[in-house]
């Protein structure tokens, strides 16, 4: 009976792998929907609101004009009695200064800034809030039409 247990005189071993290929087949076919469902999010993709013209422009404001070399300028446009001349600020405290001693001459006079589209954003959001500091309450942005 002995002999019949046991196989060429060899004890039954058996196999202590695990077996990794249901694991792989599995792994690939998450990766295949993953791959399939990213490009159907597009995060980098955003809904930006369209803006209609203002029925009445203002005749008179301060534009500010934004250049990637970091100079500035200043201009009333529209003043009645003034000279249109530029005045060129050199960094944004003496833009401010000027912004200021403009806003104390008038002080319901809007401004409009006009950057370049090379500028940084942050440049830009950075006068807008200055000039809400200074009561500055109307603000607006030069476009191309």
């Amino acid at each position: 009976m002995m002999a019949s247990s046991m196989r060429g005189g060899r004890g039954r071993k058996f196999k202590s792998e695990i077996n990794v290929v249901p694991y792989i087949d599995v792994m690939l076919v998450l990766l295949v929907i993953f791959m399939v469902a990213t490009p159907m999010a597009n995060p980098g993709m955003i809904n930006v609101p369209t803006a209609a013209k203002s029925a009445l422009p203002p005749t008179e404001y301060i534009q500010v004009t934004l250049k990637p070399d970091t100079t500035s300028s200043i201009r009333i446009n529209g003043k009645k009695g003034s000279n249109s001349k530029d005045e060129v600020a050199a960094s944004r405290k003496a833009l401010v200064q000027k912004l200021q001693a403009l806003h104390e001459d008038n002080p319901e006079m809007p401004l409009m800034i006009s950057a370049d589209k090379d500028i940084k954003y942050d440049e830009v959001i950075q006068v807008i809030s200055e000039a809400k500091k200074l009561g500055i309450e109307r603000v607006g942005l030069a476009t191309k039409q």
